[in-house]
């Protein structure tokens, strides 16, 4: 079994409606609202609740973080490369954006960046299998729920994940501190891969070399580069700040065409 600790980690599981839920457990402690409201859910949902002192909890989480909530869940199920050949659904009309990770070993940035990444618009995410943070309980309380929306899929070797992605007609563009092109003077609107590397060490000499692109995002301090989740944050919201602009830009060509083509038809 899964662990999920916090309120946003366990109201997300229940309304993805991915996860199987063997039980919830809750701090006899705790009494508000918002608990009681996540306990109806549980109740409608067939669901198993058991009041438990906060200490049985802090030891099941392993963590005195849990806000009061755990929940014990099956394993989330990831996907297969090929399940990001094509556009999420939800997402079918607009150009595909996929985060890759390029070893990122901390959970907190893990989950940070699916956080990132779900309010960005991001239509799937590849992992790697080895020197990767796995998707842990902790990793899933900082990502606040958003793991239970993503499309997630682990890879044994990311550079040919990437290769067959470019077979796909994605461009791959990596962020990279000796990058050429700073990130907001690039065209982030198309099909797209965006590649993050290791905290500290970047990317790896061969994904670097698999990359289309090179970004970098200019630094006016003393510091030559941002924490990973923090730069991944600016350039994916920079793409979606992007996309949304063409987007809008369509529209008002596509409003317009048609007030021409009105006036046309009555003259």
């Amino acid at each position: 079994m899964d662990v999920l600790y916090g309120l946003h980690p366990v109201e997300e599981a229940l309304r993805a409606g991915r996860r199987r839920f063997d039980r919830v457990l809750v701090a006899r402690e705790r009494r508000d609202k918002r608990l009681e409201n996540l306990l109806a859910q549980c109740r409608q949902a067939g669901i198993r609740v058991a009041l438990e002192p906060r200490d049985e909890l802090t030891r099941v989480a392993r963590t005195a973080a849990h806000q009061g909530v755990v929940a014990l869940v099956r394993p989330q199920e990831l996907l297969a490369l090929e399940d990001l050949f094509t556009p999420d659904p939800a997402r079918a009309n607009s150009a595909r954006l996929v985060l890759a990770l390029d070893g990122v070993e901390d959970p907190q940035n893990l989950g940070a960046l699916l956080r990132v990444a779900d309010g960005a618009g991001v239509d799937g995410i590849v992992l790697t299998e080895r020197r990767s943070a796995p998707l842990s309980a902790a990793a899933l309380k900082a990502s606040a729920g958003a793991a239970e929306h993503l499309r997630i899929a682990r890879v044994v070797n990311l550079v040919r994940a990437l290769e067959e992605l470019k077979d796909r007609n994605l461009w791959i563009a990596g962020l990279d501190e000796r990058g050429s092109t700073d990130y907001d003077q690039f065209d982030l609107t198309g099909d797209l891969v965006l590649v993050l590397g290791r905290e500290g060490a970047g990317l790896h000499s061969l994904v670097r070399r698999t990359c289309d692109h090179l970004l970098r995002i200019p630094m006016a301090g003393q510091v030559s580069s941002l924490n990973v989740s923090t730069a991944g944050a600016v350039v994916l919201f920079e793409a979606a700040r992007q996309r949304r602009a063409a987007r809008q830009a369509t529209s008002h060509a596509q409003k317009a065409a048609a007030r021409s083509a009105q006036k046309g038809l009555g003259s």
